[in-house]
């Protein structure tokens, strides 16, 4: 008798344990709003554009009407973060067929008024300079900390209130890296720049929180490595800090009932070289490589390859792959090639930057395109 009331309480306890996990379960599956349309069926076409509060809505309208015509399904917008001017863009867009993406630039701020009141917000280079004043490259490479609590929860406002915005499909993270510690060769000329070894003025971030952090976790100070580039633990912490965005960014966009989208460099190895990102690691819908071979001084075919490589890195992963393609100066012909070598090698889309640029003829081909994939 002893052995069944002993048996018993076993068996009760066990049931309880089932039952709270199942509670917890429940309640873990409820903070995330159920978000619709996070696989793609067809092939999808994708363009981009900025927007400009002063543009009137009947040319949005017809700008639209023409990418909806022209076999273009989605389209990436960019209001500068402003959730007003995308709230009125957005139901245009709609009306015309298109699904929306509130496209921001992300740790890469140029313009940002509350951040330009935080000059400590902004990343550090390894020689010591702020991209607050002394900005990489370009007066526009306005980098801020993505290990910073304020920057980061800056950044993270600015997804919140995108995510918010009736009607948008996905917010989508650009510029969501550090600073490139090099550059695409094939734009080296036009810096006049040799990189062969990771240079202090484009290694980022060393600001004294960033520091701080690491030296607490793992005991050592980047700043007196004579060779940071082969610390691998220096590199993971970035790594991570920029993952730590997106992962926060996706509970967001979810929670909104949106998914997140990502504008990346070419493949996962290449882009953790160029700018510290590794983007096969990340909680995120669907990624948008810009597989811009004319940057990389590569022919048509390494559009393949790219996409190719990105799709392998993302086989055991729910992320879908968009071919980004840079149509300024591209034949038709390579229009073509460039699109069926992304669907070929396993995108589901390709993503052509940007629709003000697009021709007639390449229009044609899109257009032709879209009817033969789908």
């Amino acid at each position: 008798m002893k052995q069944n009331k002993i048996f018993l309480q076993v068996v009760v306890g066990f049931l309880a344990v089932i039952l709270l996990f199942s509670c917890e379960e429940k309640k873990t599956k409820e903070i995330v709003a159920p978000v619709a349309n996070t696989t793609t069926d067809s092939f999808t076409f994708w363009t981009w554009t900025s927007a400009n509060a002063e543009k009137e809505d009947a040319a949005y309208q017809e700008e639209f009407a023409k990418y909806k015509a022209n076999g273009i399904t989605d389209v990436l917008i960019n209001t500068g973060t402003d959730p007003k001017l995308l709230s009125r863009i957005t139901p245009i867009a709609k009306k015309e067929g298109l699904d929306v993406h509130a496209w921001m630039f992300t740790v890469n701020r140029p313009g940002d008024a509350v951040a330009e009141q935080h000059p400590e917000w902004y990343a550090v280079s390894r020689d010591g300079k702020s991209c607050f004043d002394e900005p990489p490259y370009v007066g526009y490479y306005k980098w801020l900390c993505p290990t910073r609590k304020e920057s980061k929860a800056h950044i993270l406002s600015l997804v919140e209130g995108l995510a918010k915005v009736e009607g948008v499909s996905s917010v989508h993270l650009d510029y969501i890296r550090y600073s490139d510690i090099f550059l695409p060769i094939g734009l080296l000329p036009k810096y006049n720049l040799k990189q062969e070894i990771e240079l202090p003025e484009f290694d980022f971030c060393y600001c004294d929180v960033c520091v701080a952090e690491f030296e607490k976790e793992h005991h050592k100070n980047p700043r007196d490595s004579e060779n940071p580039a082969i610390d691998m633990e220096w590199k993971q912490f970035r790594l991570n800090k920029v993952k730590a965005i997106v992962d926060e960014a996706y509970e967001i966009a979810h929670n909104n009932n949106k998914i997140l989208t990502a504008a990346v460099f070419p493949y996962p190895e290449m882009a953790d070289h160029m700018v510290r990102q590794r983007w096969d690691k990340w909680n995120v819908d669907k990624v948008l490589p810009m597989i811009y071979h004319n940057f990389y001084n590569e022919e048509i075919d390494w559009i393949g390859y790219a996409t190719g490589e990105g799709v392998k890195d993302l086989k055991n992963s729910k992320t879908e792959l968009h071919t980004g393609i840079y149509v300024p100066d591209m034949s038709v012909s390579d229009l073509e090639k460039a699109i069926l070598l992304a669907k070929d090698n396993g995108a589901k889309g390709v993503s052509i930057f940007d629709g003000n640029a697009l021709t007639d003829e390449q229009f044609k081909v899109i257009k032709r395109l879209s009817k033969e994939l789908n």
